[in-house]
């Protein structure tokens, strides 16, 4: 009798511990979490994630001397020439890789057997090869084909590309996806760029084609060359309604606006530079741009009331001062402190609402100019082009706030008044690129570097010491994040072994002297 009970004490034990394990699996499975997630979700974070941080501020914008700061610590990168990776690098390199490529890699893979989703599938190639394209430009060599596959592919420790075995695959990449849209397949209207416009999309994919064929221009003219036929032939954005821009509210802030309408308000001002340029040619676009708080001597001085947009009243900040050496300076200049300086207009065309602008018909029409010039396309004429790209990005302030906007008679006689002169055009025209990508620091950066204009002079700020940035050159890239060099290490440094000491002045591959 005693076995017995042994028996039936043993049998309901088995039962209850099956019964508890039968529980437990079912208490595992989340019933209110989707299995799925839409790859529009996937493209549209990915896409609000690329608004410029501030570390282009720091750094871009800065290298290609539109706005500086005088002052170091965390604001230290361009203005010093010093290599400040932790801080303002690494930011980049973060936000891109873990909130947009790793949203555009799961968006393409989730979107790619689906046969009613090839739109969307082709929309996010076209927007991740953009963001490689910064990426790669920013950097040089960069992890391309293991890029974003870490979560999918358990690839931890990604493998470099060099940067000339990315471009001919960002190139095919874009020719692909562009080709491969059609309004026959599922129009994505959710899409935040553009609502899933075929159209848009194809000009947005063959825009960025133009600029990636432009990028070789030194390094591999036949291949520029063929690369921008085929982006024409395609159909670019010539005009501001096709623009690819990011919008901005009071709740998700335009990065660099936020910053500058917080703490940082009274620490970045326009250059000497570009404001020289600006003033000295009669460009409405300063008024549309700057402001100068008139006698300011302090950041609490920066009032409304002494603020002043008169074209005839701003001064830029001169290149290669701290906040030390700028006080001399500024009252050499005739200024109450440094804080008298112009800076871009936190009230309107750096409002925390303002539009991130990636590709334009303003840069893409001056880049049709130089390839115009160039005799790569037969199409129309370098003179219209670059007068119209001039047009485009006046026109295109208006979108920042309305008292930007700039009227069409004060447009027209600047167009005519600077007409395309035989002998300087490539010159003339990427100095108006320099101009028409202001607030968008990598292509500002990029471009500069690619053609040599504007005709800037070196920051000397601490030149004859610096190894890295030599005397009378420019910062060239920027360096790979500390977390690349203490965790991806065997990687990086075999990238950094093919392409160059990791410097501020070491060249990209496209980037020929």
């Amino acid at each position: 009798m005693k076995k017995i009970a042994n028996y039936i004490l043993a049998f309901s034990l088995l039962y209850f511990t099956s019964s508890c394990d039968k529980n437990l699996s079912e208490l595992n499975v989340n019933n209110t979490n989707s299995t799925t997630l839409d790859p529009a979700l996937l493209l549209n974070q990915a896409i609000i994630n690329t608004s410029f941080p501030v570390k282009s501020l720091v750094f871009d914008i800065g290298i290609v001397q539109q706005m500086i700061t005088p002052n170091g610590g965390v604001l230290a990168g361009a203005n010093f020439n010093q290599d400040s990776r932790d801080v303002t690098t690494q930011p980049l390199w973060t936000a891109y890789y873990q909130s947009v490529i790793k949203n555009t890699y799961d968006a393409i893979a989730k979107s790619k057997d689906l046969s009613t989703r090839t739109n969307m599938y082709n929309m996010a190639r076209i927007y991740q090869s953009y963001v490689f394209m910064i990426l790669t430009d920013e950097f040089g060599e960069i992890p391309y084909t293991e890029g974003g596959a870490g979560y999918a592919q358990h690839i931890n420790f990604p493998k470099y590309d060099r940067q000339q075995d990315i471009y001919p695959k960002l190139i095919q990449e874009l020719t692909d996806a562009a080709a491969a849209l059609t309004t026959s397949s599922t129009i994505e209207t959710g899409d935040m760029l553009y609502a899933g416009n075929v159209a848009q999309w194809k000009k947005f994919a063959y825009s960025l084609l133009l600029r990636a064929g432009m990028r070789l221009s030194k390094i591999d003219p036949a291949k520029a060359q063929s690369t921008v036929q085929a982006a024409v032939a395609g159909g670019v954005i010539t005009a501001n309604a096709d623009n690819a821009f990011i919008r901005h509210d009071a709740n998700f802030n335009q990065p660099i606006g936020a910053t500058l309408n917080g703490g940082e308000a009274a620490n970045f001002y326009l250059t000497k530079p570009f404001v020289d340029q600006l003033k000295n040619t009669n460009d409405p676009r300063l008024q549309a741009i700057a402001i100068r708080y008139v006698g300011a001597k302090s950041g609490a001085g920066q009032t409304v009331a002494v603020g002043s947009t008169d074209p005839t009243k701003q001064i830029g900040m001169p290149m290669g001062y701290d906040n030390g050496t700028i006080v001399a300076q500024a009252t050499a200049d005739g200024l109450a402190s440094f804080y008298d300086y112009s800076q871009a207009d936190r009230r309107r065309i750096l409002k925390v609402s303002s539009p991130v602008f990636l590709v334009t018909a303003a840069q893409t029409n001056l880049l049709l100019a130089e390839a115009r010039f160039r005799g790569w396309i037969t199409s129309g004429t370098a003179a219209q082009y670059f007068a119209d790209g001039i047009k485009a990005h006046m026109d295109q302030m208006a979108a920042y706030d309305a008292n930007s906007a700039i009227s069409a008679t004060a447009r027209d006689v600047y167009v005519t008044a600077n007409p395309l002169v035989a002998g300087t055009e490539l010159q003339q025209i990427n100095t108006q690129y320099w101009i028409a990508s202001f607030l968008n620091g990598p292509e500002a950066f990029a471009n500069f570097r690619r053609s040599g204009f504007p005709a800037l002079t070196p920051n000397p700020y601490g030149q004859p010491s610096n190894p890295d940035v030599p005397n009378g050159t420019f910062i060239r890239r920027l360096t790979y994040p500390t977390s690349e060099l203490s965790v991806n290490t065997d990687n990086v440094n075999e990238a950094i072994g093919r392409q160059g000491a990791d410097k501020l002045s070491t060249r990209v591959w496209w980037d020929k002297p």
